[in-house]
């Protein structure tokens, strides 16, 4: 009877260390770290690797160290020159204080989510549409920087911001298509001004050049008449300049 119960004590002996060494042994991987309290208060940080923690005594909280990529959601956003946009965009983050990361704060994925959609609201309401479409590189690190000085207090390190998508009404893109078509006959104007006022002074320097050197105007204006006469199905009219018969009749003499 007492060996039975000499046994039966071993049992639960090995029973109780079995139960005592599985809640005290842990094993973290090398991007895991373990925020330790003891009795309430903070003892450290520990990890990866195997760590032992006195149950009842001591509670862990693991912390992982990974980049992580958050998706900020769709936001309402009214640009300074008054037009109404939807705006996504990625958050890339990592914890790099992990005892900050729990005792600062309670939830530092929710809170970096919220700060994220206030300050994405915040920057872009600054900005016009026009830079929100042409300068998201700008506006990135604007909003990079905000969130990574905000955040540092937790613990988290903010890598990168990249804006996603900036969705327009239908009124507003119609509005823009018609603002790039008008852009487009505004610069062919210009173009074209720009070539007939090349032409015009090109004809008046020719027409200098010719007017000073008499015999050039008389090959001229036989080399028009040869174009002209190329042609026979029509009967030209072509009038004769009389500085061109002093010219001729001046070659005549000599």
């Amino acid at each position: 009877m007492l060996l039975n119960s000499a046994n039966l004590m071993a049992v639960v002996v090995v029973v109780v260390v079995v139960v005592v060494l599985g809640r005290a042994v842990r094993i973290l991987r090398e991007y895991q770290r373990a925020v330790m309290f003891t009795l309430g208060r903070f003892t450290g940080v520990k990890g990866p690797g195997l760590i032992i923690v006195i149950p009842y005594v001591q509670q862990m909280v693991r912390v992982d160290l990974r980049t992580v990529v958050l998706d900020v959601p769709s936001q309402d956003v009214i640009s300074r020159d008054n037009v109404s946009v939807k705006v996504n965009a990625v958050l890339y983050f990592r914890v790099v204080d992990a005892d900050r990361a729990v005792i600062q704060v309670e939830n530092f994925l929710l809170a970096t989510s919220q700060l994220a959609q206030t300050t994405l609201r915040s920057v872009l309401g600054k900005h016009t549409l026009d830079e929100m479409l042409a300068e998201r590189d700008r506006l990135n690190a604007a909003i990079q920087e905000i969130l990574d000085s905000q955040t540092e207090a937790w613990g988290i390190k903010v890598t990168s911001v990249e804006i996603k998508q900036v969705d327009l009404n239908e009124t507003m893109v119609r509005a823009i298509g018609r603002q790039a078509e008008a852009e487009r006959l505004r610069r062919a104007k210009i173009i074209n001004a720009e070539g007939e006022q090349q032409a015009a002074e090109k004809l008046t320097e020719a027409a200098r050049m010719l007017s000073s050197t008499p015999n050039a105007m008389l090959l001229r204006y036989l080399g028009t008449l040869t174009e002209i006469g190329s042609d026979k199905n029509s009967t030209i009219v072509f009038p004769f300049p009389l500085d061109l018969a002093k010219v001729i009749g001046g070659l005549a003499e000599r």
